[in-house]
């Protein structure tokens, strides 16, 4: 195996320590307080802190302090989210073989739902996503859930941008999916008919931790069925709860609180 040069292998501990000064500190710093906790002269300090700022792994503030960025806490929510997909998936398979229908299960990444593990059969219908899709949290049932999960704040700035309509039936109104959400939030499950794909129409439901959401899940029918899906509320919510149980040990060392 070729070995890395010696110059590369310095550059590499130095950002790598520029990092680390974040550790144990729930304070932004300046360039100056990380060059003295790693001992990295000041110029080469603030030249490595422009480069991690330029990638996303550090975020400038308006006082000129630094904190860990968003493109960090996104690297590190992936390894949560492997882990918690080997706890959930069981359950999800158990679903799957209640309903024989589609079964996926997303959380919120931004101002999308990003599927992390779905289970579908061989005959099934056609599938509109995959796992790592990332879908406007408007357009799909278990995105309405974790939308409606959020502050009014998240809501209102979510709903001021323009909306995408992955279909002609997909709602746009802002007053409408401002009913739609608030009635999601005290039913506690949402229904969506050709939303996200002509054709096809979802149940979803949230997994709460904690008085958190931190996902949702969800099963797809053909949309000739979505009279149904009201009848699937039950095996969903056991599901949300058997993998609520499964989750509550993991939860503290895998918060979802940074995800929003």
């Amino acid at each position: 195996m070729k070995q890395p040069k010696q110059g590369a292998v310095a550059v590499t501990d130095r950002l790598l320590s520029v990092l680390a000064a974040f550790e144990g500190t729930s304070f932004p710093l300046t360039i100056s307080e990380i060059s003295k906790k790693t001992m990295i002269p000041l110029s080469t300090t603030y030249r490595i802190v422009g480069d991690l700022e330029l990638w996303g792994a550090l975020s400038k503030n308006q006082d000129g302090t630094y904190q860990v960025g968003v493109r960090i806490w996104e690297l590190g929510q992936l390894a949560g989210i492997s882990q918690r997909e080997h706890v959930v998936r069981p359950f999800l398979q158990d679903l799957f073989e209640l309903v024989h229908e589609n079964v996926h299960l997303a959380i919120r990444q931004g101002a999308t739902a990003l599927y992390v593990d779905k289970i579908y059969g061989s005959k099934k219908m056609p599938t509109a996503t995959r796992v790592g899709s990332k879908i406007p949290l408007h357009a799909t049932a278990v995105g309405r859930v974790l939308l409606a999960a959020e502050p009014e704040w998240f809501v209102g700035a979510y709903l001021d941008k323009k909306l995408a309509a992955p279909t002609q039936k997909t709602t746009l109104n802002r007053e409408s999916l401002v009913v739609e959400l608030r009635m999601v939030a005290r039913q506690g499950f949402s229904i969506t008919v050709e939303q996200l794909r002509l054709g096809a129409s979802s149940i979803a439901v949230p997994i709460v931790i904690g008085g958190e959401t931190i996902a949702s899940v969800g099963i797809v029918v053909e949309s000739s069925r979505a009279a149904e899906l009201q009848s699937l509320l039950p095996y969903l919510k056991g599901t949300a709860e058997r993998i609520q149980n499964a989750l509550k040990p993991q939860h503290k060392r895998f918060s979802r609180v940074n995800l929003r």
